[in-house]
């Protein structure tokens, strides 16, 4: 199964944000095992690298996004996704690159904390929560 996690639930992970990332832990687990293989849009890579930056030295944020990188896929960013995007964008550009790209890659799954960013998505999305339990049945 390809799964792609929202910047969110790595976010979760990274900066240990309570109570969220010991589900989040559980799904990289999940990845490391794989169980599922992971991936994340480009556009979450940059994005954790700026925030990662307020928090650690610049050393420690290249070293997380060797680790990220070595555990996960990239989805597709080219040209034509974000021209998609840019004509489907609904209220966030942001999510429209992550579901468009996604959808490019032929993701199976999109887990991520705000389901409504994605509400009208052709991909199967789910909590992270919801994520566990459909992996433990189907496992």
């Amino acid at each position: 199964m390809r799964v792609l996690l929202d910047t969110n639930v790595v976010l979760d992970l990274l900066l240990d944000r309570e109570p969220f990332s010991e589900l989040a832990q559980a799904i990289f687990l999940n990845v490391e095992s794989k169980h599922v293989e992971g991936f994340l849009c480009p556009t979450t890579l940059t994005t954790l690298y700026y925030l990662l930056g307020k928090h650690l030295d610049k050393k420690q944020c290249n070293q997380t996004m060797e680790n990220l990188l070595a555990l996960f896929e990239t989805t597709l960013l080219t040209k034509p996704v974000l021209v998609d995007s840019v004509r489907s964008v609904g209220s966030d550009f942001e999510d429209s690159v992550i579901y468009t790209s996604a959808k490019h890659t032929k993701i199976d799954v999109i887990v991520t904390r705000d389901t409504t960013g994605f509400k009208n998505s052709a991909i199967k999305v789910m909590s992270p929560q919801e994520f566990l339990i459909f992996v433990d049945a189907n496992s």
